[in-house]
């Protein structure tokens, strides 16, 4: 992908907002905002609730009229909507009665295209999103993550300028939204159509280091600029790189030094952009496709493992996952291969196997913050009410009782944690008692 120039396509200046209060009073939202989106580049914009992300949005796409300020599409003031730029929304935003293909079309018919323009430009985004065969089908009979190709096939078949993404991958479950960020980068990488650049909004700085080549990082109450950076990571971006951890980090410490200077262990928990969801995967499962793997050579497609176990592919997604977070494989590309430590966990035997996990899963941010918990704990123990309290502040966006029966699972396997059932409590697993000497 070339480089960005010197010139931009869309910018504010002097960017002040008030929205009106049902008291009269002007409260306001956004304050001194100076920035601008070059070709040839994503921008993310980054920042706690509250900050005016999607509102910068909104005015940059001719929504909404600031109170004070310029907008300006490729150095012109902007009268209106902003010809250049399309929107994928938080939420779908799908007409029900509609099929895939009619709601694609919809938006290209009110643009006033012809009806062999319009089905020419509809089959193109629905080939480059991933929806071929699904043309015909309702939006009630979509996953999360399809309802958002939808959402992006709509956007990019008006062949915008500038792709706007209001936090777009928030509604999808984290594998699906690890997927489509990668899509969404390639199909902008690829320089052969629009969007020639794209701006994103999110609050998830994992996300934000992965997409953006510039993150405008802002304050709350009102919205301001704290800093503007540039991200230097190459592309193709790796989540698991030691140069992507630390570019994390410095974007955590930046927006907690400023938005909480003083933050409480709760809020440093809830704020740690480490944290994965554990994918849905049982340690049989994972076991089960490390012998698979094993038994042929240690490495095999991912198209080839579904086709040859007979489960559904979104399973298997969550089963490579979670050995992936475990450092038991590697997936190049759409292979699924061994690592140093997978051959090792096959070739154990069961205690060795216990341990082995063990040490895998106490690398986990989730693991660690519980054992802590436990830890400080008199007798080692916590209610289930607490631990859900935890993990909420944790993971506040994903399915507590899937999200713990994983954890359960895991860490009984490790013999990590032990969890009663009956008295619906967690603790700290006892360890094993050392051998008694056989007498001579």
């Amino acid at each position: 992908m070339e480089q960005p120039t010197g010139e931009v396509l869309c910018e504010v200046r002097g960017l002040w907002h008030d929205f009106r209060q049902p008291n009269g009073q002007p409260l306001r939202v956004l304050e001194g905002l100076d920035f601008g989106v070059k070709p040839h580049e994503i921008v993310a914009l980054l920042g706690p609730s509250g900050c005016g992300k999607s509102t910068i949005l909104r005015i940059l796409a001719g929504l909404i009229k600031p109170t004070q300020g310029q907008v300006l599409y490729r150095g012109k003031p902007l009268a209106g909507i902003n010809p250049g730029v399309a929107i994928v929304f938080q939420s779908f935003a799908l007409y029900p009665w509609l099929t895939v293909d009619e709601n694609i079309s919809i938006v290209l018919q009110a643009a006033g295209m012809d009806i062999p323009e319009v089905r020419t430009r509809c089959a193109k985004a629905v080939r480059t999103v991933g929806l071929e065969g699904f043309e015909d089908a309702y939006p009630r009979e979509l996953s999360g993550g399809m309802k958002q190709r939808v959402g992006m096939a709509r956007a990019l078949a008006v062949a915008p300028e500038v792709l706007f993404m209001d936090e777009p991958f928030s509604h999808v479950d984290a594998l699906t939204a690890e997927t489509l960020r990668a899509e969404v980068v390639d199909i902008w990488s690829g320089g052969k159509q629009q969007p020639t650049s794209i701006l994103v909004v999110s609050h998830d700085i994992r996300e934000v280091v992965f997409m953006a080549d510039r993150i405008v990082v802002l304050g709350a109450h009102p919205g301001r600029i704290r800093k503007i950076i540039d991200n230097p990571l190459p592309r193709p971006r790796d989540y698991k790189s030691v140069d992507f951890g630390r570019c994390v980090d410095e974007l955590y410490e930046l927006i907690i030094g400023h938005e909480m200077p003083d933050p409480t262990v709760t809020q440093i928990a809830h704020a740690t952009p480490t944290l994965e969801p554990l994918p849905n995967a049982t340690t049989n499962d994972v076991q089960g496709l490390l012998e698979y793997l094993d038994h042929r050579g240690g490495r095999e497609d991912l198209f080839r493992i579904a086709a040859d176990t007979n489960q559904p592919f979104g399973e298997i997604l969550s089963v490579v996952k979670a050995a992936e977070m475990l450092e038991f494989v590697d997936t190049p590309r759409q292979m699924v291969v061994l690592t140093a430590e997978g051959r090792k966990f096959v070739a154990a035997i069961p205690d060795v196997r216990a341990d082995l996990w063990r040490g895998r899963i106490e690398r986990l941010s989730l693991f660690r913050q519980i054992k802590q918990a436990l830890e400080a704990s008199p007798d080692h123990s916590m209610p289930e009410e607490e631990v859900h309290h935890l993990i909420n502040q944790l993971l506040p966006r994903e399915d507590y009782d899937r999200l713990f029966d994983t954890m359960v699972r895991w860490a009984r396997f490790a013999q990590l944690f032990s969890f009663d059932e009956d008295a619906n409590v967690l603790r700290l697993a006892e360890p094993e008692p050392p051998p008694v000497p056989e007498p001579k």
